[in-house]
């Protein structure tokens, strides 16, 4: 059995809700000596430095400084949320005087079948009256406290046949009995340690119970909730921390809301990379210039899962450009631009992964299916640089129960540790050179 595997199921584990992975994720990183920056405040930045900040505790960006100088920066992006149900501000409600069930809505893309009769539970942040202050605790309830019911066959013929499911109506999750009514805020102020009176607000998310497995002949298969995105995002902290920084700044960045189009004040539709990298770059002396010229040199990989082709629908995929589970780093492609990846830094990565004795697999669409997208192009009309967007091929993405391959952790967790290690010199215009 991968003991990466067994380490990433466990950070699934303790990552309920954005706000926990990037908890988790600065766990790693306090564990590591990084030290923790306030935006709010000046940056303390010095050579041989480790820094992480967090933005409204669901992003974080992370980046060690070389002792001896740089000249550009160094990045993995990825994402911390994954769809699934929030709830709403008034969220409990009494059906037929017997059941009390949730309000909630969308959050993201999701397979809205696989929510149905499972064990589901309650996690997020509230904000909390602390004297005069209002303070941010996480929660999680961490017990199965809530199912969303099928309807019967018997009252439901066409379920088999390609029914269309209404959110507002056949998602509501079941918490209780009549008499449960009321319960759900005391339940959330107890886990976080609060006076009901004290919780001001909140935003919370239901989350799958079910625990991860690892499965098939061989262990050659893994399951659990959130794959997308947090196996990159967790193979990407592993490989930021093994790495050493030299002669550029390696940076991790891990970003919230990528599933509803990353336009928040902590998405990759932010200012948050630029406000990081150009802060820590004047703390260390750099004028905007100085600055200018390191952002036009770096390179980002934008990590973010990718399609295995489905043994049952093998129709459905490029017959040239398919991905299989363990077979190594998908780097992906598309001409509209949907992914970054172009030729140069489609020949960078290759390079850094050849090098590393990883296999590396490439994925299109078919012509006429239209793809995903993901944060690489829209971080780069920010901070523009070369970027390539890969990830690992999984199956069932946006399900509440995902499916990847145990072997492409590790080989997830050794290319991007030696792109981290591998310096990616600009020569210039589409001249490059991997030291």
């Amino acid at each position: 059995m991968s003991q990466s595997v067994s380490r990433f199921l466990r950070f699934i584990q303790s990552s309920p809700s954005a706000f926990h992975a990037v908890k988790a994720l600065c766990d790693m990183l306090d564990a590591h000596g990084y030290a923790r920056l306030d935006e709010h405040k000046p940056f303390a930045v010095v050579p041989g430095g480790k820094y992480y900040v967090t933005r409204n505790r669901s992003s974080v960006i992370a980046f060690a400084v070389p002792q001896e100088g740089f000249t550009h920066f160094q990045i993995v992006a990825s994402h911390s949320d994954s769809p699934t149900f929030k709830l709403k501000p008034i969220a409990e409600d009494v059906v037929c005087s017997q059941y009390t069930r949730l309000n909630v809505e969308r959050y993201g893309g999701m397979i809205m079948s696989t929510w149905f009769d499972r064990p589901l539970s309650i996690a997020g942040r509230v904000l909390v009256r602390d004297g005069g202050a209002l303070t941010t605790r996480l929660v999680d309830l961490d017990r199965d406290a809530a199912l969303i019911p099928n309807m019967p066959i018997h009252f439901n013929r066409e379920v088999n046949d390609g029914y269309k499911y209404n959110a507002q109506t056949d998602l509501l999750p079941l918490i209780g009995d009549a008499d449960a009514k009321g319960s759900l805020a005391a339940q959330i102020a107890q886990a976080a340690g609060a006076a009901q009176e004290d919780v001001v607000s909140g935003d919370l998310y239901l989350y799958n119970r079910m625990p991860g497995s690892i499965w098939g002949a061989d262990d050659a298969f893994f399951s659990c909730p959130r794959i997308d995105d947090l196996e990159c995002a967790y193979t990407s902290a592993e490989a930021f921390l093994a790495a050493q920084a030299c002669g550029h700044i390696n940076v991790l960045a891990v970003f919230d809301n990528e599933e509803v189009g990353s336009g928040t004040k902590q998405g990759a539709d932010s200012s948050f990379l630029t406000d990081v990298l150009s802060r820590a770059a004047a703390a260390l002396g750099m004028d905007d210039g100085a600055q200018r010229a390191a952002f036009s040199a770096s390179f980002m990989v934008s990590a973010d899962n990718a399609h295995a082709v489905h043994p049952n629908h093998p129709e459905k995929y490029d017959a040239g450009n398919r991905t299989f589970m363990n077979g190594g780093v998908v780097i992906k492609h598309n001409a509209n631009q949907k992914y970054t990846t172009d030729a140069v830094s489609c020949a960078v990565f290759s390079g850094i992964c050849e090098r590393a004795g990883v296999p590396v697999q490439h994925f299109s669409n078919r012509s006429d299916i239209l793809g995903g997208s993901t944060l690489g192009n829209i971080a780069n009309s920010h901070l523009s640089m070369n970027t390539v967007d890969i990830g690992l091929a999984q199956l069932a993405m946006h399900s509440s129960y995902e499916t990847a391959g145990c072997r492409d952790v590790d080989y997830m967790i050794r290319a991007l540790t030696a792109f981290y290690n591998t310096q990616i010199a600009t020569c210039g215009d589409g001249e490059y050179t991997l030291i």
